[in-house]
């Protein structure tokens, strides 16, 4: 699945003799005569494998679009694509088994090796292609929640439809919800990876160092017992979204305190759950959510919006809770992630743990960290998962360990939009690595008949038990590079 797209047109995405490997390709967000949804879905263009080698047999590069209009806008899934599957010969010889090992990723190079046949390769670089570009959400939708569902079943059709295994690689996440593993998406992912022969790898996401999470507890403090929560706010913010969430049964007087002590409290009952306040040059707009079917915990959202100009408030804002009534004492406060916020907005006294992006907190799924293979270092900006067992606001697994290993995740070299290689960093590239080791096991298993099992929890059981153990980690599992280790090794 990717945000963007892919450049299809790529040799890295060809066989031999210049045809495309990837079957289908599904964009979300296109409108076109030339192709019509995929059969079941409403929205974007379907493209099968012989539209796509007709468009690269195209002349120019306007008729490709005129007759495959779907194009990546930044590089990122092309480059995710590339490092799961990607193979670039350079007039080297034909490829080689799709059965070849993932030994040596963690080199100089990353996932795009340099053989001695003159190719750049990705881990499984005989691989099959599914292809989705993801649609964009509507402004009273969760980021992207529907068109991944919709992606993952559409991929999981496919997949039954073609008589063949699938992993799905998942480079995307978003910091918003009680990481527990309760909402819609998690849940969805998790009964994904029991349908079929199916694995899916999510990206721990790069908030590990960013500060945009604190977790606190009130222990056996009685009530009236206060917590003070504070946090920098940068210049230059046009709106910040800040989570709170507790377990439904505590119960909090809570105070907004502005950078220039303006303080106002937040209503105990809402009708309707939503309400708004001023501070300063700043409108609050406040949800008090309730228990939904699938989540126990509670939301309150508190969303910042300027008033008068074009960015709300900067300085310092607390969030000052005091207790009434305590069952657990536990709070969670989310920012949103690092990459929609400024660098300089953050929670003064942060909690690395618990900083996976959704939907990396599916139990399900497998959870890709990163590490740095040029020091064999853990990568201080990976997610990091679950430390505190004794959690209780959701319906996290216990003994749950996430991430489930780290792979290379910095300076990994992967294709370009514009034909050459370059070095890329981050558990979005750490991802495809996993993924592309989980297809060969699953060629080695199913196609090959070796085991005709080797899917799904199984994929994962067996990549944990080969990773290598990483310099420093002493300690499994951990919140860092959880229950081993690094999936490959030099």
């Amino acid at each position: 699945m990717t945000g963007e797209g892919i450049d299809y047109r790529l040799p890295v995405f060809r066989r031999a003799d210049g045809s495309t490997r990837i079957r289908y390709l599904w964009d979300q967000t296109l409108k076109t005569d030339r192709a019509q949804p995929p059969e079941g879905f409403r929205t974007g263009a379907e493209f099968d494998e012989a539209q796509i080698n007709a468009a690269l047999r195209a002349e120019s590069r306007q008729e490709q679009y005129n007759l495959l209009p779907t194009v990546d806008t930044s590089g990122h899934g092309t480059a995710v694509a590339g490092i799961a599957a990607g193979y670039s010969r350079f007039g080297a010889a034909e490829p080689g088994g799709a059965g070849e090992t993932a030994a040596g990723q963690a080199g100089g190079l990353g996932a795009a090796q340099l053989t001695e046949a003159g190719a750049y390769r990705g881990v499984a670089p005989e691989a099959e292609l599914l292809i989705v570009k993801l649609g964009l959400p509507d402004a009273s939708s969760f980021p992207r929640t529907t068109e991944i569902m919709r992606a993952v079943t559409w991929a999981l059709r496919k997949a039954q439809e073609l008589g063949m295994p699938l992993v799905i690689n998942l480079s995307f996440g978003n910091s918003y919800g009680a990481h527990d593993g309760s909402s819609l998406l998690e849940r969805f992912l998790d009964n994904a990876a029991e349908i079929g022969r199916t694995v899916i790898c999510v990206g721990s996401g790069n908030d590990g160092a960013s500060a945009g999470h604190l977790a606190g507890s009130f222990g056996q403090a009685a009530g009236g017992a206060v917590e003070s929560v504070e946090l920098a706010v940068g210049e230059y913010e046009n709106s910040l979204g800040i989570q709170l969430w507790k377990n439904y049964s505590d119960i909090y007087n809570i105070r907004l305190r502005s950078p220039g002590g303006q303080e106002a409290p937040l209503p105990a009952n809402i009708q309707g759950g939503k309400y708004t306040l001023q501070l300063e040059q700043t409108q609050i707009l406040v949800f008090i959510g309730e228990p939904q079917p699938y989540e126990a915990a509670q939301e309150i959202y508190l969303e910042l919006l300027p008033v008068g100009r074009h960015y709300i408030d900067s300085g310092v804002w607390t969030v000052r809770l005091e207790a009434v009534r305590l069952v657990t004492g536990q709070f969670y406060f989310y920012l949103p992630s690092a990459a929609a916020r400024s660098a300089t907005t953050r929670f003064f006294l942060p909690t690395p743990e618990v900083t996976l992006t959704i939907p990396a907190t599916a139990a399900k799924v497998i959870t890709v960290g990163a590490y740095d293979g040029t020091y064999d270092s853990y990568a201080d900006f990976s997610g990091r998962g679950y430390a505190d067992s004794e959690r209780t606001i959701g319906v996290v697994t216990a003994g749950l360990a996430k991430p489930d290993f780290v792979a290379p995740g910095v300076g990994i070299v992967a294709p370009d939009l514009y034909g050459s290689f370059l070095p890329v960093t981050g558990t979005s590239f750490a991802t495809p690595i996993a993924a592309g080791a989980a297809a060969l096991l699953m060629e080695w298993g199913i196609v090959r008949e070796n085991d005709p099992f080797l899917y799904g929890e199984k994929v994962k059981a067996y990549l944990r038990r080969g990773a290598q153990p990483l310099r420093g980690e002493t300690i499994y599992p951990n919140a860092r590079v959880g229950a081993d280790d690094i999936i490959v090794s030099s």
